[in-house]
């Protein structure tokens, strides 16, 4: 049973925007009061809200009206971006294809991830080589996909320079070696509403995804404004909604952040249960690391618990091909 979100911090981000890219940023009281909310979001909730983001309303409607009208589609439409590991596991998975904790979610997705050329990160991006599978109909679908995957990319940026400062370090923190050339995920997601044939469920579960936290640095997610579905397990370890706020994203935070912060900030669990009729669609951005990146508590935050290190240095690459190898069935 979730409980109500008002846990979940909103923050308006634009006066952060005004000045991310401001030499002289961190003077600015616009901009620290942001990094005050993010720093206390990331401390006591690992999720938030966010407006005033400059993604205009009727681009992440649109994201999600192209992707609603491909999974209308016959299976067999579907199947022809059908995902592979001949693809690099980009493409299209039916219901109950994605497993989480060996269980399989009822969602049907596309999964795409930055492209990686052949021998683009050697060996370790081997599993990863390959170029998205967009669907042809509507033919506009990949222009628009790319145009919000880039805005996506810039929005990222910009509140991970903030969070930089939240962890007393420089807004550049995440540039460089550590995320300068980030890698990205998107996964277009479809979770089936509850049949109200015989007042029984067809689906085997209503586990539309299971538990889970998120792999990378920074989750961006625009979910259909009039479905309750997204639950987060907060601190004291209940579960509470994550209700649509209209024209906002909810972000969370991932695994590598959380080593960046040295275990301050936590990747918090979060799954989604569809107990509605209605067909609910997301699209949730991914924002990570550089892919080959070592990733290992910033100086600022390395002597955190009693003056030991409390993680190793896992390579972001190594990570998610990990969890891409024993996502799917």
């Amino acid at each position: 049973m979730a409980t109500d979100f008002s846990s979940i911090p909103l923050i308006d981000i634009s006066p952060l925007l005004a000045k991310a890219d401001d030499p002289k940023m961190a003077e600015d009281p616009g901009v620290l009061e942001v990094v005050r909310q993010l720093d206390k979001a990331c401390t006591e909730a690992g999720f938030f809200y966010v407006t005033g983001h400059g993604i205009p309303d009727i681009l992440l409607k649109e994201v999600r009206d192209v992707t609603r009208r491909f999974f209308e589609l016959p299976y067999e439409e579907k199947a022809k971006i059908k995902m592979t590991p001949a693809a690099g596991f980009r493409g299209y998975e039916r219901i109950g294809e994605n497993i989480t904790l060996g269980v399989p979610d009822m969602h049907e997705a596309i999964d795409c991830y930055r492209e990686v050329t052949k021998g683009m990160y050697g060996d370790l991006g081997k599993v990863m080589e390959g170029s998205n599978q967009w669907p042809q109909n509507p033919p506009t679908f990949k222009a628009l996909m790319e145009e919000y995957i880039s805005l996506c990319t810039d929005l990222a940026r910009k509140i991970m320079r903030a969070i930089a400062l939240a962890l007393g370090g420089s807004p550049d923190e995440f540039e460089g070696q550590r995320a300068g050339n980030p890698f990205w995920v998107m996964r277009l997601i479809g979770y089936p509403g509850v049949s109200s044939a015989n007042g029984t469920n067809a689906l085997k579960n209503d586990i539309g995804c299971g538990a889970h936290t998120d792999y990378g640095l920074l989750t961006l997610l625009n979910q259909d404004d009039d479905i309750n579905a997204l639950q987060v397990r907060n601190l004291s370890g209940e579960w509470i909604s994550a209700p649509p706020v209209p024209g906002s994203f909810v972000c969370n935070i991932g695994d590598m952040l959380k080593i960046y912060s040295n275990g301050l900030y936590e990747s918090t669990l979060h799954r989604v249960i569809n107990k509605n009729s209605k067909y609910r669609v997301s699209v949730v951005y991914f924002y990570e690391t550089n892919f080959d990146t070592a990733v290992e508590p910033l100086d600022t935050h390395k002597t955190r618990a009693n003056g030991n290190k409390k993680f190793e240095r896992p390579v972001y690459g190594e990570h998610l091909i990990s969890k891409v190898l024993t996502n799917f069935i």
